[in-house]
């Protein structure tokens, strides 16, 4: 192929661990410099093309800036999720003082990463992933990544190839990303790595025993109305919880987890009118802030008195609120819904204190519980019936459990966390895959989620059930702040506004355990950026 380079740089412009978007041509290039070398890789991130530059450099991978994939900067390797390609690697040589750089002609700057192939009479396993959500996908790439040559097949209840779950109460939802570009891969990646994908398939038991999974109804697997498996990985994410209320079996009254799910609103949406939203979870408040840039008259139900109060604190809880209520937002908080009322379709939404709300639609985001039912065998945890597997993810004799519905260890603080995040999904997706791959990995990972309501971003890095005490370091009223969550003396989550490039190194460092002190903190002398992580394990 054909290639164009370009002189970058001059060795003096970059100092050791420095990166820098360039050009050659029309392609943009990650520059960076490490120990006295120059590596050139793909600009952009391989999730959202966030623009790498902007994250910060721990030993040879870079943290991305909005959603914290890492990447291998001399290599190109994909490390951490989300995304599913690695980075382009380009050619870089020296002449003189000059940094050159040389590209293809025609490059997207990512890479698929290198697979095994299918091989049958090598490998005669037959391993199966119940779920293609973000650990399911996930899962099943890395098994080929990590030399896997047997027999894959990936199993969902849903009538279309994975696609970015995360989109469909936000992008996709108020019309900035079209249904075209919502598949993860094309079928032709699917085949072209012998990665088997069952659509509309219903399981109706799991039979840890003889290893064998019976389908529903009319479903059938591929080798009758059962599959036999070598090893598994269950992955079947929530199923949104109902209000058992009178009336709850009227039209409209809807929840959002599948992408079918959001065509029907969005269908709904076009006729404007009332939108009662029940429950101030994050579905909830982005279904709600999608309905009001479609037109609705939107009121949101709740029994706290502030959203997002027991996550991320009363102050930035009443901000997003305030938000929602300047792009006309009403809400009703303390307050439960008791009945639906309509012949037909949904008409009313009547609360615990007599209040009538009109409603032509009515949306339920008041959580999910794990989709677990058709377990034998296993024993789940009995408060919500989630999975508890060790930390390589192992619920039982090859059986692994990833995702929405797996309860694991915490490394940092050893506490038993169930999360419902799509990039802890995707990490524990991929540890689990190596796992059964016949390494041994232990699952390190740490939370990350993200929500955008409005023009107000917010991420959130780790995970606190409680805290003594909230540092902020911004300003909260202008939505540009970090806020730390302390608990005994230890920072265990972060959430950010608007502070991109230290979110990347409030991540790094809570990985690398080199979290600022609390002393450091309260001071507020550190600089954010500057407070480079040090990573000794290259």
């Amino acid at each position: 192929m054909k290639q164009i380079e370009a002189v970058v740089a001059n060795i003096n412009d970059l100092n050791d661990g420095e990166l820098r978007q360039v050009a050659v041509g029309e392609t943009e290039i990650l520059l960076t410099r490490l120990d006295g070398k120059f590596h050139a890789v793909g600009a952009h991130c391989s999730h959202y093309k966030a623009p790498l530059a902007e994250g910060v450099l721990s030993g040879h991978h870079v943290v991305c800036p909005w959603h914290n994939a890492y990447f291998d900067v001399t290599s190109g390797d994909q490390l951490e999720p989300p995304g599913l390609d690695s980075l382009a690697c380009y050619q870089v040589r020296i002449e003189g003082e000059n940094v050159i750089v040389s590209v293809p002609e025609e490059t997207t700057g990512l890479r698929s990463p290198a697979m095994a192939q299918f091989n049958p009479d090598a490998d005669k396993r037959t391993f199966v992933i119940l779920g293609a959500g973000a650990a399911g996908v996930h899962a099943a790439e890395t098994l080929r990544v990590a030399g896997y040559q047997g027999r894959i097949v990936m199993i969902t209840q849903d009538d279309r190839l994975p696609y970015d779950r995360t989109k469909l109460s936000k992008d996709y939802f108020i019309g900035e990303t079209s249904s075209e570009e919502m598949p993860l891969r094309s079928p032709d990646f699917y085949k072209e790595h012998a990665i088997e994908v069952l659509l509309n398939k219903r399981v109706e038991q799991v039979q840890t025993t003889s290893k064998a999974i019976t389908f529903s109804g009319s479903d059938a697997g591929a080798s009758g109305d059962s599959l036999n498996y070598d090893a598994l990985l269950v992955a079947t994410g929530g199923k949104p919880r109902q209000l058992d209320i009178p009336g709850a079996d009227l039209q409209n009254i809807l929840t959002l987890r599948s992408f079918n799910d959001t065509d029907r609103i969005l269908t709904l949406s076009k006729q404007k009118g009332q939108a009662v939203v029940i429950g101030s979870s994050f579905i909830g408040m982005e279904t709600a802030a999608g309905l009001s840039q479609h037109g609705l008259q939107v009121t949101v139900v709740s029994p706290d008195s502030v959203p997002f109060k027991k996550i991320l604190g009363e102050e930035i809880g009443k901000i997003f609120q305030q938000v929602h209520q300047e792009n006309g937002v009403s809400f009703k908080l303390g307050r439960k819904a008791v009945q639906f009322e309509g012949s037909d379709k949904v008409e009313a939404v009547i609360l615990d204190n007599g209040d009538r709300l009109k409603a032509d639609i009515v949306i339920v985001g008041i959580g999910v519980q794990p989709a677990t039912d058709f377990l034998e065998g296993i024993d789940l945890y009995p408060k919500d019936g989630s999975v508890v597997v060790d930390e390589y993810l192992r619920a039982a004799d090859g059986i692994y459990a990833a995702g929405d519905i797996a309860r694991y260890p915490d490394w940092r603080t050893n506490e038993s966390l169930r999360v419902e995040h799509w990039r802890v999904a995707a990490q524990q997706g991929r540890i689990a895959a190596h796992n059964m791959a016949g390494k041994a990995v232990k699952f390190r990972g740490l939370p990350l989620f993200w929500t955008m309501q409005f023009k107000f971003p917010l991420r959130y890095i780790g995970h606190a059930e409680s805290w003594d005490e909230i540092i902020v370091d911004g300003d909260l009223q202008k939505q540009e702040f970090i806020a730390f969550y302390v608990k005994n003396n230890q920072v265990l989550a972060v959430a950010t506004s608007h502070k991109d490039t230290e979110t990347a190194a409030m991540s790094e460092l809570m990985r690398l355990n080199q979290m600022l002190t609390v002393e450091e903190l309260r001071r507020g002398t550190v600089d954010l950026i500057q407070r480079q992580p040090v990573n000794n394990k290259q």
